[in-house]
């Protein structure tokens, strides 16, 4: 084994200081350089998407659309279950040649779901969609502004 004497870092002797410089100085070898941001460029005229209050208002409607859609199958469901349990003379009476209420109103039961399936689509269609191809189009625009600077 074997002593190095000689120093880590070179010697440098003392002298006047430079002025200070943010972007002259040396940094480690793995530390990126940033250069100063150009002095013409344009401050944003609205937030970054993420920041955005669009979202929010997306997130509202699309529960919105789930609020409806659900309630109108499962409000069904439910009212058919309600029935079933405390109105057993209702559901066992006739509508017409022996057709008991109660599989006249669970044969109602699939309509209800398409209607269902139709009022999310449609919810879909004019409250969510819209804004969706809003925030959409805002965020191909931030991606130009971006790629051109």
């Amino acid at each position: 084994m074997s002593y190095d004497p000689s120093p880590s870092h070179p010697y440098r002797p003392p002298g006047p200081t430079p002025a200070y410089d943010p972007y002259t100085y040396d940094t480690y070898p793995w530390a990126p350089y940033e250069a100063p941001e150009p002095a013409g460029r344009r401050p944003q005229r609205h937030a970054a998407l993420g920041h955005h209050s669009d979202l929010r208002v997306l997130r509202s409607a699309y529960r919105w659309q789930r609020r409806v859609a659900t309630l109108t199958a499962l409000g069904y469901f439910v009212l058919f279950l309600i029935l079933s349990a405390f109105a057993p003379s209702f559901m066992t009476s006739t509508v017409s040649d022996g057709l008991p209420t109660g599989l006249l109103l669970a044969l109602v039961q699939v309509p209800v779901t398409w209607l269902a399936i139709a009022l999310y689509e449609q919810t879909a269609r004019r409250r969510v969609d819209p804004i969706a191809d809003r925030i959409r189009k805002q965020a191909e625009l931030d991606v130009k502004r971006e790629g051109g600077r």
